[in-house]
């Protein structure tokens, strides 16, 4: 069966990509104090400087179960605030600090950095983030349907 073949799964080269790549941003997020999720969140925040848990999770794709605990260490370490909305307190706020807000200075140069030491042009960089955002654009717009 050709079809079971590791080699002819999607599955596995994406798996393994994203491992690789993302291990490449390990040691330079570790200078900076942050973890690859803990990044993620910064990166959405630099964008938007504070936004509800909910569309948190929506934008990075995790459920409050794996975030939460996420942006509690992030409070204690003074990146970010967790407010609670006075109109309703179910929704919690996440606002950077002045010391998150800081660190986006320290953090300008990873994007550079990743691509030289994947050793891509700026054209593989756009191609494979396109490739990669019209896959997920796919996947997400199919379980909407399928969730409908």
């Amino acid at each position: 069966m050709e079809l079971l073949k590791l080699s002819n799964q999607l599955c596995f080269p994406l798996y393994a990509l994203s491992r690789k790549v993302t291990s490449h941003y390990l040691p330079l997020l570790e200078k900076m104090g942050l973890t690859y999720p803990q990044y993620l969140v910064m990166l959405v925040l630099w964008e938007e400087n504070s936004l509800c848990v909910k569309e948190l999770g929506c934008k990075l794709m995790l459920d409050s179960g794996t975030l939460s605990p996420l942006l509690k260490k992030m409070e204690d370490r003074n990146l970010v605030t967790r407010q609670r909305q006075k109109e309703d307190e179910r929704v919690v706020i996440i606002s950077l600090t002045e010391a998150g807000e800081n660190l986006k200075e320290k953090a300008s140069a990873i994007p550079e950095e990743i691509k030289c030491s994947l050793q891509l042009s700026y054209q593989e960089l756009d191609q494979m983030r396109t490739l990669a955002k019209g896959m997920l654009d796919k996947i997400n717009n199919l379980e909407l349907i399928r969730s409908n």
